[in-house]
C-alpha cells in the first residue's frame, strides 16, 4: 500500500491549481502574514542587515525548507537542558506551540528582509524579553536566555537546520562557498542577541556541535516536548499529514548525532526518508503557491526581480 506521503506527491503531480490554492490557504492560515505588522514595501531601497544579493535572503525565501528546518532546529534544541529549562518554565508550549512557531517564524522573516530600522527594533524587543527569562535546570544550574553561550547554541542550531533544508528540498545546487557565505552572514543577528563566539563557516559549525556534545542530553523534559510537537494541530485541512510530513521530512535534516542521541528507531529513519522524497517532490508546487511572499516584496522594494533569489551570485 502507498505511504501517505506517495500519495501526497501523487496528488501534487496532477491538477496544479486547485493543489497550489489549497497550499496557499494552509500556509496563510498557520502563519498569517498580517500578525508581524513589518511593512516590508518600505522604505525603499533600504536592505535590512543582508541585502538582496546575500545567501540569507536565498535560504529563507524557501518555505519547505525553512518549515522543515525550522522543525529540525526545535528538536536538536530540546537536547540542550539549559536553553529546554527556560522554555519548559516561560513559555505556555502545552497550549500555545502553534504560536512559538508563528513567532519564531515572524522573527527569522523580518530580521531577514524587514528595513534595518525594523530589524534593529525588533532585535532589541527580543533581547528586553531575555532578559526576563531566568531561572534554574533541573540539576539546579541557573540559566539565563541572555546567556550568550545558550543564545549561540540556539542560533547554530536554526541556521544549521535552515541550511541542510535548502540544501534537501529547494531543488537548487549550492555554489562552492555558499554555505560559508550563509554562516557568516547569519552570525549577524546571533551577535545583536548577544551571542558570542558564534561559528561563521561550515567547518566551524561541524566542530562546535563536536564540541558540545558532552553538554546535551535526551531527557524525559525532551520527551514531553517532542511529544507535544508530535501532536500539535495546525489549523489546515488534513492537519496531521501535513503535520507528520513537515516533522519527520525535518527529521531527516538531523545530523547523524542526534538522530542517535534521540534513540530514532530504523523504522522511524525510513519513515523520515519517505518524507523527505514527498517535501522534495512536492516543494515547487508550495513555491508556485506562495510566490508573493515576503522574499518578493523585498525584492521589489530594492528594485530587483524575484527570480534573482534563483541565482547565487559570484562571490
Amino acid at each position: 500500500m502507498p505511504s501517505p506521503f506517495h500519495l501526497l506527491s501523487r496528488a501534487a503531480g496532477g491538477s496544479l491549481s486547485p493543489v497550489r490554492a489549497a497550499i496557499r490557504h494552509w500556509v496563510l492560515s498557520a502563519f498569517p502574514r498580517s500578525e508581524s505588522g513589518v511593512d516590508y514595501d518600505r522604505p525603499i531601497g533600504d536592505p535590512g542587515l543582508f541585502g538582496p544579493y546575500s545567501a540569507t535572503w536565498r535560504v529563507h525565501s524557501d518555505f519547505p525548507s525553512m518549515l522543515a528546518g525550522g522543525l529540525a532546529a526545535l528538536t536538536l534544541q530540546t537536547l540542550h537542558p539549559l536553553a529546554l529549562a527556560g522554555v519548559w518554565d516561560h513559555s505556555n508550549f502545552r497550549d500555545d506551540l502553534i504560536g512559538r512557531l508563528r513567532r519564531t517564524t515572524m522573527f527569522v522573516g523580518a530580521t531577514t528582509y524587514a528595513s534595518l530600522a525594523d530589524s534593529r527594533i525588533l532585535i532589541a524587543r527580543v533581547r528586553h524579553i531575555h532578559s526576563f527569562v531566568k531561572g534554574h535546570a533541573e540539576d539546579g544550574r541557573a540559566y539565563a536566555a541572555d546567556d550568550p553561550d545558550l543564545l549561540t547554541w540556539v542560533h547554530v542550531t536554526e541556521a544549521y537546520s535552515f541550511l541542510q533544508g535548502y540544501r534537501r528540498y529547494s531543488h537548487v545546487e549550492l555554489p562552492a562557498g555558499a554555505a560559508d557565505r550563509y554562516y557568516d552572514e547569519v552570525r549577524r543577528i546571533a551577535e545583536a542577541l548577544g551571542a558570542r563566539d558564534v561559528p561563521a563557516s561550515e567547518l566551524a559549525v561541524t566542530d562546535y556541535f563536536m564540541r558540545i556534545q558532552h553538554e546535551l542530553a535526551f531527557t524525559d523534559r525532551s520527551r514531553e516536548v517532542l511529544a507535544v510537537l508530535a501532536q500539535v494541530k495546525l489549523p489546515v485541512p488534513i492537519a496531521g499529514l501535513s503535520r507528520n510530513l513537515f516533522l519527520l521530512a525535518g527529521s531527516a535534516l538531523l545530523p547523524d548525532w542526534a538522530i542517535s542521541m534521540l534513540g530514532h528507531t530504523p523504522w522511524q529513519q525510513r519513515q523520515a526518508t519517505l518524507a523527505s522524497h514527498a517535501l522534495w517532490s512536492i516543494a515547487p508546487v508550495f513555491r508556485a503557491a506562495l510566490s508573493d511572499g515576503i522574499a518578493s516584496q523585498s525584492c521589489r522594494r530594492m528594485g530587483v526581480p524575484v527570480t534573482a533569489l534563483e541565482r547565487w551570485p559570484g562571490p
